[in-house]
């Protein structure tokens, strides 16, 4: 199945409900699938995808951008964050500590080394820099309202709905 690691639908209302989406039933979603085809849930005032775009392959990164857009309400918000890989390189000198771990340039650009063993899914099978993360997001129909290089290679985007 192609698919992401997670991403989060948040339907932010009186309730406060918080839909999760995630490829690895292991993660315990609320709904195992796969990001590229988010079937006939919604409509959310904001989606979250941290570190999930990049498992895709291009086209269907795109198809996943589509389907955001899809299950947001009009004025509704996408908050994506990928790796930075504006200039990154292929070797194995440590560029920061993360949760899972030290990640050099060759697990930004390819995937953590150690999780990709039995869970091919967590292959990168693209990447991003500023400017190819905001073309995204336009051609998938968002209007970019931020897009900043944070400080620890990553990128955080937040893309807005217009009416329709």
């Amino acid at each position: 199945m192609s698919g992401a690691v997670a991403i989060r639908c948040r339907a932010i209302s009186a309730t406060r409900r918080e839909t999760r989406l995630d490829i690895d039933a292991a993660h315990a979603p609320d709904i195992v699938g796969s990001m590229v085809d988010l079937g006939e849930i919604g409509p959310f005032d904001a989606v979250y995808s941290s570190h999930s775009l990049e498992h895709l392959y291009p086209h269907d990164g795109a198809r996943a951008l589509r389907e955001f857009l899809r299950v947001l309400v009009p004025g509704g918000k996408a908050l994506v964050i990928v790796p930075d890989l504006e200039g990154v390189s292929a070797d194995t000198r440590v560029l920061y500590e993360s949760p899972a771990g030290p990640v050099c340039g060759r697990d930004m650009i390819y995937g953590m080394t150690r999780l990709l063993e039995g869970h091919p899914y967590m292959a990168h099978r693209t990447g991003f820099v500023k400017a190819t993360l905001e073309r995204a997001l336009r051609e998938a129909g968002f209007a970019v309202a931020l897009s900043i290089r944070a400080n620890d290679y990553q990128l955080v985007a937040i893309g807005i709905k217009g009416a329709e």
